[in-house]
């Protein structure tokens, strides 16, 4: 099965896919939500990218590594925005985005 070669990376862009709905779910909670707008736009569009590359790499596609490079810059933002915030949920989303990132960057070499 190819896409086991990716089971790392698959499940960090899963995890960082998870953490990031999270965060904007209780961005969107927060007394001061229009001070987190960046934040939740930023978690739905990493989310996205998360997922879309856990997809790529599941079906071993050829365009894996470069959806995995975009996919690594988007969650490098996520987490400096989120790393930004005292709030848990945005600093377990900080962590999860790294962790994609440096996933997705090694995945895609």
């Amino acid at each position: 099965m190819p896409h086991k070669k990716y089971a790392q990376c698959i499940d960090a862009c899963n995890a960082c896919a998870t953490a990031c709905n999270h965060c904007a779910a209780s961005c969107l909670r927060e007394d001061e939500v229009k001070m987190m707008a960046k934040c939740i736009a930023l978690d739905i569009d990493c989310a996205a990218i998360c997922q879309l590359a856990a997809a790529a790499m599941a079906r071993d596609s050829e365009t894996a590594p470069a959806i995995c490079r975009l996919c690594a810059d988007i969650c490098q933002v996520c987490a400096d925005e989120c790393a930004r915030h005292d709030a848990q949920h945005c600093q377990a989303c900080a962590k999860a985005c790294q962790k994609c990132a440096e996933e997705c960057r090694k995945m895609a070499k």
